[in-house]
C-alpha cells in the first residue's frame, strides 16, 4: 500500500513560495520516491527549477519515510542549512508534510498533493482500494469497497446506468456492483445482498475535525 501523490504545478508552488527568498528541500524515499514525484531525481529538478527562478536552496536532503518519525534526526543532522532557509518544501505526502512540521520551526511547505492510498496493479499504475472511512463495510461486499471502486460511491446496489459491466461514467471503469455481485455469485453468498442494512454511521469519516483512537492496554 502506498500513499499516491502528484506534483503540484510549479506556478502553485512559486506563488506559495513568493515571500522566501532561501529555501530547503526536503524529498521522501519511500511512496514519493515509488511515484517518481519525491524522491532524489525529483528533488535535484526541484532545486534547479527554484534556483532558475532566482531562488536561493541552501540544501536538500531525501529523508528514508518522510512521515516516520526518524525525520526529527535527520533534519537534526542538516540543521545548519535549515536554520540558513527561509523556509522547508517537502516533496512527500501530506502526512510527510506535518511530520517535518512538527519538528522544525520554520514555514513548511507542500510540493505534492496527497490524491490516495492505492496499490499498483500493473507496473507504473496505482489504483485507489481505501479511503478510510472508518466503518468498512467490505464483509458484506465480496471484500469490494463500493464507496472506492463506484464512481457514485453507492452503498445500497447500482445505480441502473451501467452497460455490459461497464460505469456510465466512463467505458473504462468496471461497475463496481458488477464486480460485487460476481464474487458473491461464485462464493455462493449472494443472500447478502438481500439483507436490510442499517443507515450508516458517517461519524467515523472524515468530516467533523481530525479522527482520533485510544488503544487501552
Amino acid at each position: 500500500m502506498k500513499t499516491i501523490t502528484a506534483q503540484k504545478p510549479f506556478e502553485e508552488l512559486s506563488e506559495a513560495l513568493s515571500g522566501a527568498e532561501r529555501i530547503y528541500v526536503v524529498g521522501c524515499g519511500t511512496c514519493a520516491t515509488m511515484l517518481h514525484t519525491g524522491g532524489k531525481s525529483e528533488v535535484l529538478d526541484m532545486k534547479e527549477k527554484l534556483e532558475a527562478a532566482g531562488k536561493k536552496v541552501t540544501g536538500w536532503m531525501v529523508i528514508p519515510t518522510a512521515c516516520d518519525e526518524l525525520s526529527k534526526d535527520a533534519l537534526g543532522e542538516s540543521i545548519q542549512e535549515i536554520e540558513q532557509a527561509d523556509c522547508i518544501l517537502v516533496m512527500a505526502c501530506a502526512f510527510g508534510v506535518q511530520t517535518v512540521s512538527l519538528y522544525s520551526d520554520k514555514p513548511v511547505y507542500p510540493a505534492l498533493n496527497t490524491l490516495f492510498v492505492g496499490k499498483e496493479e500493473t507496473p507504473g499504475h496505482f489504483i485507489e482500494v481505501c479511503m478510510q472511512c472508518g466503518n468498512c463495510i467490505l464483509a458484506r461486499t465480496a471484500g469490494i469497497c463500493p464507496l472506492v471502486r463506484c464512481a457514485k460511491s453507492l452503498l445500497n446496489g447500482p445505480c441502473g446506468g451501467s452497460v455490459d459491466g461497464k460505469c456510465e461514467v466512463s467505458p473504462d471503469i468496471p461497475c463496481a456492483w458488477q464486480i460485487i455481485y460476481d464474487r458473491l455469485a461464485a462464493l455462493g453468498q449472494l443472500d447478502k445482498l438481500e439483507e436490510i442494512v442499517p443507515i450508516r454511521d458517517w461519524s467515523t469519516s472524515r468530516e467533523g475535525g481530525p479522527r482520533t483512537i485510544i488503544i487501552s492496554d
